[in-house]
């Protein structure tokens, strides 16, 4: 069975995490500042929800 759940930060649908078969969760990026974690397969939701917090909360190169 899959299942997949958003990933929200701050009111802004960052991306979302599908469990995979094989076991953990692959995360789709839907926000250019979470598109370095794009494909990556996390141990949970939580992990990849702490991972895409990360990524949003870090300073960007202008």
């Amino acid at each position: 069975m899959s299942a997949a759940f958003v990933i929200e930060v701050r009111g802004l649908q960052a991306g979302l995490v599908v469990r995979q078969e094989s076991g953990g969760f692959r995360f789709f990026a839907a926000v250019a500042e979470a598109f370095s974690l794009e494909g990556q397969v996390f141990r949970s939701a939580a992990h990849a929800g702490r991972a895409v917090r990360s990524a949003l909360d870090a300073p960007r190169a202008r």
